[in-house]
């Protein structure tokens, strides 16, 4: 972009994009480039907030801003990456995207390569690194399979591969097929890491994989070998993203000890905010061990791991942890007669409970005509329930309507604590 188009941009910087559109600018200025910046730099004030504040930053069109992890995950990200021991390595991000997590990571190891097949990308990351102090970092644009391949081969012509591997790999593999539709199953990821975890693991001494919410844990725990570690992560109590830490084979040929079964392998269950973090470490095999702690009545107070524990699924577990019962076995509430600070997850208080029989119902809506409400272990949808109860949305007051262990349905009034 030219100087004219790059005063633009930061003149407008908090203009209204859609407004900006319809103006008139200068002949010198390219509008929907100086409209792209714009836009992008204010989507990223949030989620990227040192990459908004750092002038001359080009970002790529609002899609790849959306689909790209925030700050906060990748800083977590290099905390994973910390953890693992390894020395003298290089780094390499298979699947560069628009470099966030590349830009977290990248400063851990000696020397680091971003690889991307869209050239797009790839012109805006060699514009982007070293104004965010990565002026030494390798920029290849190319597929990450074709990059796997060369350093599978390569590392076969070596004569002895004696010497283990010194190269940690990142890989966040695209969650859609050809035709845009999201995928549940990590085969059908691009690049497919099932299919090349063999060459993944021969050419590397760690890897880390990220992948969506939506994929199932357990397919890709039995899909993946070599699994140490695997990371749930929440942001603010939404699930952003899965993290599969996988060590590489130390010696080529020889027998892989580091080889853990899947419900032996610690997951730990993440919940980033503003202020602080929580973490909840597990494995299946304590989950599946732990005995069944349900309710005989409900409590003063009600608890709700957060989303990282229930996407992990440690139901049973957080009774084991915590002096909390579960409301029924699928309902993934918990109760207690005492608050607990260091839950993690949301707690509530008390202040009322009904049946749905129409009396009981009545009592404790009196007064209330609009309400913030949640279902949970419960079978009917949020907007039907509230069509039937003739509730508005908001209102300050907060009902939670729910199934005890009899199989009782319950609505309850309850505040934060």
């Amino acid at each position: 972009m030219n100087a004219a188009t790059l005063d633009f941009i930061r003149q407008h910087a908090q203009a209204d994009v859609r407004r900006l559109a319809l103006s008139t600018v200068p002949e010198d200025v390219d509008l929907r480039a100086a409209l792209t910046q714009i836009e992008g730099r204010q989507s990223a004030a949030h989620k990227l907030p040192t990459w908004a504040a750092t002038d001359g930053l080009l970002f790529p069109p609002r899609l790849a801003l959306e689909q790209c992890s925030s700050e906060a995950t990748a800083a977590y990200k290099r905390r994973v990456v910390e953890g693992f021991r390894f020395q003298d390595s290089s780094f390499m991000d298979l699947t560069g995207g628009l470099g966030i997590d590349f830009t977290a990571i990248a400063p851990l190891f000696q020397h680091a390569i971003y690889v991307e097949r869209q050239e797009a990308l790839c012109e805006l990351a060699r514009h982007n690194f070293p104004l965010l102090g990565l002026p030494d970092a390798e920029v290849r644009c190319t597929a990450a399979e074709e990059t796997i391949d060369s350093l599978a081969r390569a590392r076969a012509k070596r004569s002895s591969c004696a010497v283990p591997s010194s190269l940690f790999l990142f890989l966040d593999p695209a969650r859609r097929d050809s035709a845009g539709r999201k995928v549940a199953l990590i085969e059908d990821c691009s690049p497919d890491v099932c299919a090349l975890q063999h060459q993944l693991r021969t050419v590397a001494c760690g890897i880390l994989i990220k992948l969506s919410p939506m994929l199932d844990l357990t397919a890709a725990l039995h899909a993946l070998h070599g699994i140490v570690e695997v990371h749930v992560v929440s942001v603010e109590g939404e699930c952003k993203e899965l993290l599969l830490l996988i060590q590489g084979h130390p010696v080529v040929g020889e027998p892989d000890s580091s080889e853990v079964s899947p419900e032996s392998i610690p997951i730990h269950c993440v919940n980033l905010t503003a202020n602080a973090s929580s973490s909840f470490i597990f494995t299946r095999q304590e989950e599946e061990e732990t005995p069944l702690c349900l309710a005989d009545a409900l409590g003063p107070y009600l608890y709700e791991p957060n989303a990282s524990i229930l996407k992990a699924g440690a139901f049973k577990t957080v009774c084991q942890r915590f002096p909390v019962r579960q409301l029924a076995q699928h309902t993934h509430l918990y109760t207690a007669d005492q608050p607990i600070r260091d839950f993690p997850g949301r707690c509530w208080r008390v202040l009322d409970s009904a049946s749905f029989n129409k009396k009981d119902l009545r009592r404790l809506l009196t007064g209330i005509h609009a309400a913030d409400l949640t279902v949970r272990g419960f079978p009917t949808a949020v907007g039907t329930l509230r069509r039937q109860l003739h509730l508005r949305e908001g209102g300050g007051t907060h009902l939670i309507a729910t199934t005890l262990i009899n199989n009782t349905r319950i609505l309850l009034r309850v505040e934060r604590l």
